[in-house]
Protein backbone atom coordinates (compact mmCIF):
# COMPACT_ATOMS: atom_id res chain seq x y z
CA UNK A 1 0.00 0.00 0.00
CA UNK A 2 1.45 3.27 -0.85
CA UNK A 3 0.39 6.79 1.09
CA UNK A 4 1.89 9.97 -0.31
CA UNK A 5 2.24 12.73 2.91
CA UNK A 6 2.04 16.36 2.14
CA UNK A 7 3.40 19.06 4.28
CA UNK A 8 4.54 22.52 4.59
CA UNK A 9 1.10 23.87 3.75
CA UNK A 10 -0.50 27.46 5.53
CA UNK A 11 -0.77 31.24 5.31
CA UNK A 12 2.01 33.63 3.38
CA UNK A 13 1.86 36.91 2.39
CA UNK A 14 1.93 38.36 -1.10
CA UNK A 15 5.81 38.38 -2.43
CA UNK A 16 6.87 36.15 0.41
CA UNK A 17 7.47 32.22 -0.13
CA UNK A 18 6.69 29.04 1.47
CA UNK A 19 8.05 25.40 0.85
CA UNK A 20 5.92 22.20 0.43
CA UNK A 21 7.32 18.75 0.72
CA UNK A 22 5.85 15.55 -0.42
CA UNK A 23 6.76 11.96 0.49
CA UNK A 24 5.61 8.59 -1.23
CA UNK A 25 5.82 6.11 1.53
CA UNK A 26 4.64 2.33 1.55
CA UNK A 27 5.67 -0.91 -0.17
CA UNK A 28 7.22 0.71 -3.62
CA UNK A 29 9.77 0.46 -5.40
CA UNK A 30 10.69 3.75 -7.01
CA UNK A 31 8.41 6.23 -8.51
CA UNK A 32 8.53 7.56 -11.80
CA UNK A 33 6.67 11.09 -11.90
CA UNK A 34 5.94 12.84 -9.38
CA UNK A 35 4.50 16.58 -8.65
CA UNK A 36 1.16 19.13 -7.95
CA UNK A 37 -1.92 20.28 -8.86
CA UNK A 38 -3.79 22.79 -7.01
CA UNK A 39 -7.26 23.19 -6.72
CA UNK A 40 -8.69 26.76 -5.96
CA UNK A 41 -12.20 27.60 -4.54
CA UNK A 42 -14.67 26.60 -7.16
CA UNK A 43 -12.32 25.73 -9.68
CA UNK A 44 -11.27 22.95 -11.31
CA UNK A 45 -7.78 20.60 -10.45
CA UNK A 46 -4.81 22.32 -12.53
CA UNK A 47 -1.81 20.92 -13.46
CA UNK A 48 1.42 23.06 -11.28
CA UNK A 49 4.59 20.90 -11.43
CA UNK A 50 6.44 17.79 -11.78
CA UNK A 51 9.34 16.00 -11.53
CA UNK A 52 10.62 13.08 -13.44
CA UNK A 53 13.00 10.55 -12.04
CA UNK A 54 15.30 10.99 -14.88
CA UNK A 55 15.52 14.89 -13.23
CA UNK A 56 13.66 16.22 -16.19
CA UNK A 57 10.97 18.87 -14.54
CA UNK A 58 7.89 20.91 -16.38
CA UNK A 59 6.10 23.51 -14.32
CA UNK A 60 2.46 25.58 -15.64
CA UNK A 61 3.48 28.72 -17.17
CA UNK A 62 2.04 30.71 -14.21
CA UNK A 63 4.19 29.88 -12.34
CA UNK A 64 7.78 29.80 -14.20
CA UNK A 65 10.71 31.90 -12.95
CA UNK A 66 8.91 31.30 -9.44
CA UNK A 67 7.86 27.86 -8.35
CA UNK A 68 10.77 25.21 -8.19
CA UNK A 69 10.59 20.97 -8.17
CA UNK A 70 13.12 19.32 -6.90
CA UNK A 71 13.29 15.37 -6.06
CA UNK A 72 14.84 12.87 -4.34
CA UNK A 73 14.87 9.77 -5.74
CA UNK A 74 16.35 7.48 -3.14
CA UNK A 75 14.01 9.08 -0.80
CA UNK A 76 10.46 8.92 -3.45
CA UNK A 77 10.10 13.18 -1.85
CA UNK A 78 9.65 16.33 -3.37
CA UNK A 79 9.39 19.51 -2.98
CA UNK A 80 8.32 22.42 -4.13
CA UNK A 81 9.76 25.97 -3.35
CA UNK A 82 7.54 28.72 -3.70
CA UNK A 83 9.04 32.21 -3.95
CA UNK A 84 6.62 35.53 -5.04
CA UNK A 85 3.33 34.20 -3.89
CA UNK A 86 0.57 35.82 -5.49
CA UNK A 87 -3.20 35.81 -4.11
CA UNK A 88 -3.81 33.59 -7.20
CA UNK A 89 -1.86 30.89 -5.69
CA UNK A 90 -4.20 30.92 -3.02
CA UNK A 91 -5.24 27.09 -3.49
CA UNK A 92 -5.38 23.47 -2.16
CA UNK A 93 -1.94 21.81 -3.55
CA UNK A 94 -2.25 18.17 -4.13
CA UNK A 95 0.50 16.02 -4.68
CA UNK A 96 0.67 12.76 -7.23
CA UNK A 97 3.65 9.88 -7.74
CA UNK A 98 2.95 7.77 -10.34
CA UNK A 99 4.28 3.89 -9.58
CA UNK A 100 7.48 3.11 -12.36
CA UNK A 101 6.10 -1.02 -12.07
CA UNK A 102 2.61 -0.05 -12.26
CA UNK A 103 1.82 3.43 -13.36
CA UNK A 104 -0.76 3.88 -11.13
CA UNK A 105 -1.20 7.50 -9.66
CA UNK A 106 -1.16 7.69 -6.05
CA UNK A 107 -2.51 11.59 -4.29
CA UNK A 108 -1.81 12.53 -1.30
CA UNK A 109 -4.72 14.48 1.02
CA UNK A 110 -3.57 18.03 0.09
CA UNK A 111 -2.32 20.87 1.87
CA UNK A 112 -4.12 24.67 1.73
CA UNK A 113 -2.18 27.05 0.62
CA UNK A 114 -3.30 30.76 1.49
CA UNK A 115 -2.16 33.97 0.48
CA UNK A 116 -3.30 36.90 2.08
CA UNK A 117 -1.99 40.20 3.77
Amino acid sequence: QVQVVESGGGLVQPGGSLRLSCAALGSIFSMNAMGWYRQAPGEEREFVAMATSSGTTHSTNSVKGRFTISRDNAKNMISLEMNGVKLEDTAVYFCFADDVETSQRYWGQGTQVTVSS
